[in-house]
């Protein structure tokens, strides 16, 4: 089943591809975006020659590692988190494309993250006993967002609000206390990866380096490590 997992992963990657190209570029009105447009259009593009475009294959293989390890870690296909955190992912990983690309992370990307995780955590209360976490997830997306919004007015532009809006998405989908570890992530990896990208010249001071893709690397390490990390920390405290 896991080798199913990570082809499957593979197969969605393809049309992530697709999405990443068509996104910026505000195809998907004017195409009447469907199904029948990736399968039939999208191979006249340079988003799906994959054979030369190391991008696309960066996207393909980063969406099987990541199916293939929320499979590990939920170990049930029919998990719904499962199904969630494999959305989600795939909606990071084209957002990390992106800004990475283009300096911007689609409002529409935003909203769907949101939409899932409401749907999530709405169908968890119902079809399951576990309750949902309202105000810890409200919080999580308010507290969050405040504390990027104080950082774009005093760094000056340092960061962007799509930035805000993105850090104010995962604060609703992990809730109050694991948004401050993607945040705490996010920070740490930033610094150390434009400390080295300026470091090897590989960036200049007058360089953007987009913020998104470090709050996506915080968020992963903490869907697949946040808890043992927290109680990691608690138990030095203790």
């Amino acid at each position: 089943m896991a080798i199913t997992v990570f082809v499957f992963g593979l197969l969605i990657g393809l049309f992530l591809n697709f999405l990443i190209y068509i996104i910026p570029k505000d195809e998907i009105v004017a195409w009447h975006f469907s199904l029948r447009s990736f399968l039939f259009e999208c191979g006249q593009y340079e988003c799906c020659n994959w054979k030369t475009n190391l991008q696309s294959i960066m996207v393909v293989l980063s969406n099987g590692i990541v199916y293939l390890l929320i499979y590990l870690r939920f170990y049930h296909i029919e998990n719904l988190d499962f199904i969630f955190y494999s959305l989600i992912s795939s909606c990071l990983i084209v957002i990390t494309s992106i800004d990475l690309k283009e300096q911007i992370i689609p409002d529409s990307l935003v909203l769907s993250i949101f939409g899932l995780s409401v749907l999530h955590k709405t169908f968890l209360h119902f079809l399951s006993s576990i309750s949902f976490p309202v105000l810890d997830s409200l919080l999580g997306l308010i507290l969050a967002g405040l504390l990027f919004v104080l950082i774009v007015v005093f760094s000056g532009g340092g960061m962007g609000e799509g930035d805000v809006t993105l850090i104010s998405a995962l604060g609703f989908v992990v809730g109050l206390r694991m948004i401050f570890l993607v945040i705490f992530f996010s920070f740490i990896l930033g610094a150390l990866i434009s400390i080295f990208l300026l470091g090897t010249g590989l960036k200049t001071r007058k360089d953007p380096i987009p913020f998104g893709p470090f709050i996506v690397l915080g968020y992963f390490i903490v869907i697949f490590r946040g808890e043992e990390i927290l109680r990691w920390y608690i138990s030095l405290l203790t």
